[in-house]
């Protein structure tokens, strides 16, 4: 027999996710919170998840609102379980990522009295969230009207926003009251806003009298629409189209690796290869590089195209285009004219020259970080989804071709806190098999990403493992410090590895430590098997930093 609770809220609650089609509830144990996991793991049309830190169930949520591109609710208990989900609101609201916050709370008046696991909830996500809603207790006086108004409005929110909602909900003793049937509620009138837009005509005029223009595509999902839009523009050599790893872009036009092309600009190249008109899509640049070159070209127009977020990331911004960038480049096709500018065959002639150059310097690199990164993106299969930790991991990714693959990254606030778990809520959602490529420090500190006993066994993690933080051997600034200081406070060198903690977790184990066994084992890695596996490559001691300056070093040449 069926066991619902008896809350009015929480009946409510579940009512109104349902009537907006959400059915993926991740659940982090606790007591306050135990009459909505009783409620929900009750109704066949929730998919129900429990995982038990916090934090990790957090990101795991923004893990699986990727891959479904729908919200996720997330469910915790009161007090410092709610602080945990800090970091995964963080990374949500800069990233738009549709998660819905459902927090247990004491009952309003238990608040700062020191009762036993509360804290001041309401609103603790204000900073970083599109909506901050608390609901009344059950007793209070038109509880039920009140609160089905407020849970409407926040789950509308969160689909308008794309981003987090918080709703904070207090909950009076007893808790473990159930019901073996449900109220009837009203079906709800869906009132989502979307937007109308049509191209202002300056627009289309300054379009056509700019002679140098420039699309830079930062952090998007792979837009089939976006990337026909954009492959218009190129195919005459209209426009100059920069995209990264994480852009999700394929034409053979668009310039996918910025890094190789800018990494060495002067203030006479910044000049050169300016734009006067700036097009931005998507969310945040990886390139440190082409951030700096845009900010001394200071381009005479600058329209970013979003919905939510209008940043003047290179101080030029003149134009907020508050749209989907595939409804903007819609309207815009219609009414301006394709013809070929000299600045693409400009930009042309520098990715020919360093194109060669890079793939010079494949052919005499040895075994580190890099010659991993050459051959990882050589050898992953072109259905797998892969996932890119932060710091050395993605700036890596940058600079490789890796095909038609989709790629992600936590770039909304880049921090390595996290990226397993969303790795790992992303492949419970997805039926393309998911890799994680992942730098050591960023692997251990997210190990509960792990403690998940939903991870299919077609999940593949592949940890590059250089016994440090990498990263600040390689980013100027670090090596200005006492060696002593920079390897034990800084890059925190350390002699971990992840085999026992891939037997801990059912995750079968393969550790490679030079070029013919990485060569032998990459593909066979991939083959299916009954469990996830975790590939470590140890290239502890084979100065990485030093093979990737040599790079850049090598890149300056003709």
């Amino acid at each position: 027999m069926k066991k619902y609770s008896s809350k009015r809220s929480i009946q409510i609650l579940a009512h109104l996710l349902q009537q907006y089609g959400i059915s993926d509830v991740i659940i982090s144990p606790g007591s306050r919170n135990a009459p909505l996991a009783i409620h929900f793991s009750e109704i066949n049309t929730f998919n129900c998840y429990s995982i038990v830190d916090e934090r990790s169930a957090a990101f795991v949520g923004i893990g699986m609102a990727k891959s479904e591109k729908k919200p996720v609710a997330i469910t915790c208990t009161s007090g410092s379980a709610v602080a945990n989900y800090y970091p995964a609101v963080t990374e949500a609201f800069y990233q738009n990522i549709p998660l819905l916050i459902l927090t247990a709370d004491r009952p309003t008046d238990f608040v700062d009295i020191f009762d036993g696991q509360t804290i001041r909830q309401k609103d603790i996500f204000h900073q970083h969230s599109y909506g901050d809603f608390q609901l009344l207790e059950d007793s209070k006086e038109n509880a039920e009207d009140v609160n089905f108004d407020i849970i409407k409005k926040a789950i509308e929110l969160c689909f308008e926003k794309q981003g987090p909602v918080h709703i904070n909900i207090p909950l009076e003793e007893p808790l473990y009251e159930l019901v073996s049937e449900l109220p009837s509620f009203p079906t709800v009138e869906k009132t989502i806003r979307h937007k109308e837009y049509e191209v202002p005509s300056n627009l289309i005029a300054d379009w056509h009298t700019s002679q140098r223009i420039m699309i830079l595509v930062g952090t998007k999902d792979h837009s089939p629409e976006l990337e026909n839009q954009l492959t218009q523009l190129v195919k005459n050599h209209s426009v100059v189209v920069l995209s990264e790893a994480n852009s999700n872009l394929y034409h053979e036009k668009f310039f996918r690796h910025i890094d190789r092309y800018i990494f060495n600009f002067t203030e006479e190249d910044y000049k050169t290869y300016a734009p006067d008109l700036l097009i931005t899509v998507g969310q945040n640049v990886v390139s440190k590089k082409v951030k700096q070159f845009l900010r001394n070209a200071r381009p005479k127009q600058h329209w970013h195209l979003d919905e939510v977020w209008q940043p003047d990331t290179y101080f030029s911004l003149t134009e907020k285009i508050e749209v989907k960038p595939e409804v903007f480049f819609s309207k815009l096709l219609k009414f301006i004219n394709l013809e070929p500018r000299a600045y693409f065959n400009l930009w042309d002639v520098l990715r020919d020259k360093k194109d060669a150059r890079h793939e010079q310097f494949l052919n005499k690199a040895e075994f580190s970080d890099f010659y991993f990164f050459n051959k990882a993106s050589q050898t992953i299969p072109e259905n797998y989804n892969i996932h890119f930790s932060n710091s050395s991991a993605i700036r890596y990714a940058q600079l490789f071709d890796f095909g038609k693959r989709k790629m992600y990254c936590n770039r909304g606030t880049s921090g390595i806190d996290g990226s397993t778990s969303t790795a790992m809520g992303f492949a419970i959602k997805n039926a393309n098999p998911t890799l994680l490529i992942t730098g050591d420090l960023g692997f251990f500190y997210d190990i509960n990403g792990l403690w998940n006993q939903y991870i299919p066994p077609f999940v593949r993690i592949i940890i590059f493992n250089n016994g440090e933080g990498n990263i600040f051997k390689i980013i100027p600034g670090p090596g200005n410090a006492n060696p002593n200081t920079l390897d034990e406070f800084i890059a925190t060198k350390h002699r971990k590895h992840a085999e026992h903690l891939a037997k801990h977790f059912g995750f079968s184990y393969i550790k490679v430590e030079d070029e013919p066994t990485l060569d032998r084992v990459l593909e066979n890695f991939f083959k299916p098997d009954l469990q996830p596996k975790i590939l470590e490559v140890n290239t502890y001691g084979k100065n990485s930093a030093d093979v990737q300056k040599a790079y850049f070093e090598f890149m300056k040449g003709n």
